[in-house]
């Protein structure tokens, strides 16, 4: 998945591949990692733990 650094949503491999300094790719998955990041729903950016705990309508926790 492709994300870009500034706002936090998913972007196109094209995005990447035309900025690659304001974009990161991430393997989420069971497969790809035991950390877990926790993001906010509506604007993708990362969350403390504490606001997924206290929001989980609104936020997802992913391993990464």
């Amino acid at each position: 998945m492709n994300r870009s650094a500034r706002s936090g949503r998913f972007v196109k491999e094209s995005t990447t591949k035309r900025d690659p300094k304001s974009t990161t790719t991430e393997h989420v998955g069971k497969d790809h990692g035991d950390r877990e990041v926790n993001r906010s729903t509506s604007t993708g950016r990362f969350v403390k733990k504490t606001t997924a705990e206290l929001h989980p309508s609104t936020t997802e926790t992913q391993k990464v």
